[in-house]
């Protein structure tokens, strides 16, 4: 089958959007408003921050402002793969972190705990599952990449198999792969559903959404600050900014992070068969070990998500909706999803879409505080936001508290990365 054929009836659009209910929008803010917190961005960031504050402060009046719906940026796009890390892995935090690794590695996996917990508490219907991830090499270079990690999450008392031949097979049969690491201590979520389930347990806690209300502009306003909106002005004694792949609100931040393209594919369902023919019968999720890697996972309705390698910057940090559309990326996944299954190769593509990456230099994210402690942030998540996002909601609320804790002792978020140049062209991963 041509790959022309395999994407020619992919709706634009991510999978994941179609797994959830199309509920009313929150309406869009109207009148000037004055509250105690207000957090702008309606993801994953944004929406553990105010379920957190709730969870803080039952008494509080607590806003978020969403330029468009919940989720339907960066979030609800991506993967969905839950990591026990706040820090990229454990390999990033001991090269760029060693004299903290061993903190971040704890805080990371109490925060993957507190996450599955949290799920549990507030009945999220998230599609989260524990069922591990296989890290998978095709190079001598990258074999011995996983060899490294072996030796790192040994060194953590963190579980693990290596994997070649038969074993490897039973996990992934692949003539690109010859060797993987298996962690079971990994997990997976329907990202639109969780940000769906986020949303709708901030609403039972009284937390008022915006929708389809972009702020324009920070300003100190006496003693509050101040959000312009396009229709109404918020004020508010602390506030959150969420946005991460949006363009900040805070000059200082402009040059901290560049917006990545990254694209997905999503397949029509595989019967047993099928994914008998690669050797891949249980749940986890796959990732590879390349600079330019893919990362793939099996879906509720057994579908796989193909989805990684290309990772594009378009000059002036340019965002524009018609970015998430890249028809070279499309066939360059297709032709790729070819050759590691050739079993698979009259299988067709249902889905076809692209997200943004906020793209630290350090890969990981920063967050601190600006206007005199008032105003809070958490961004350059660089893709691994998905279980970190909670953490750097609690490390925000306690920046807002002045409070002494793990999370505020922590020098990684408070290091910020080296500045991207004006119009820099990121290099394709």
């Amino acid at each position: 089958m041509s790959i022309d054929a395999k994407l020619a009836e992919a709706k634009p659009n991510p999978y994941w959007f179609s797994t959830v209910p199309k509920d009313a929008p929150c309406a869009p803010a109207i009148h000037d408003t004055t509250c105690d917190l207000v957090i702008v961005g309606g993801g994953f960031t944004g929406l553990w921050s105010a379920l957190k504050a709730r969870e803080q402060k039952p008494d509080a009046t607590i806003v978020v402002l969403e330029g468009k719906r919940c989720g339907q940026d960066a979030s609800g796009r991506s993967g969905g793969f839950c990591a026990q890390s706040i820090s990229h892995g454990v390999s990033n935090a001991l090269t760029r972190h060693p004299n903290e690794a061993e903190m971040l590695i704890r805080l990371g996996q109490e925060n993957f705990e507190g996450y599955a917990k949290d799920i549990d508490r507030y009945e999220m219907q998230a599609e989260f599952v524990q069922d591990g991830k296989l890290n998978v090499a095709a190079t001598p270079w990258q074999i011995d990449g996983l060899h490294s990690m072996a030796r790192n999450y040994a060194q953590f008392g963190i579980s693990y198999e290596l994997l070649v031949g038969d074993e490897l097979k039973e996990k992934l049969d692949s003539p690109i792969y010859s060797a993987g690491l298996f962690e079971s201590t990994y997990g997976l979520v329907n990202p639109a559903k969780m940000v769906s389930e986020l949303r709708r347990v901030c609403l039972a806690q009284g937390v008022v959404i915006f929708e389809n209300t972009p702020a324009t502009s920070l300003t100190r306003d006496t003693k509050l600050m101040r959000l312009q909106t396009p229709n109404a002005n918020i004020r508010a004694k602390q506030v959150i900014l969420a946005t991460n792949s949006a363009k900040p609100l805070l000059k200082r931040l402009s040059l901290s992070f560049i917006p990545i393209y990254d694209y997905s594919l999503v397949t029509e369902p595989l019967s047993n068969a099928q994914w008998a023919s690669i050797g891949w019968l249980g749940r986890y999720g796959v990732s590879d070990s390349g600079n330019q890697f893919h990362y793939f996972r099996k879906t509720a309705d057994n579908r796989m998500l193909w989805a990684g390698f290309d990772a594009i910057y378009h000059y002036g940090s340019n965002r524009s909706d018609t970015l998430l559309q890249r028809p070279e990326s499309f066939a360059l996944l297709a032709e790729q999803f070819n050759e590691t299954f050739p079993s698979l190769v009259g299988v067709k593509f249902d889905f076809k879409w692209g997200g943004i990456i906020d793209t630290s230099a350090r890969t990981t994210f920063f967050s601190d505080t600006a206007h005199r402690g008032q105003v809070a942030y958490a961004m350059g998540f660089t893709g691994q936001g998905v279980t970190a996002s909670r953490f750097a909601a609690l490390t925000m609320l306690d920046r807002l508290g002045s409070l002494d804790t793990d999370r505020t002792r922590l020098k990684m978020p408070r290091r910020l990365a080296v500045p991207f140049l004006p119009n820099q062209c990121a290099a394709q991963r």
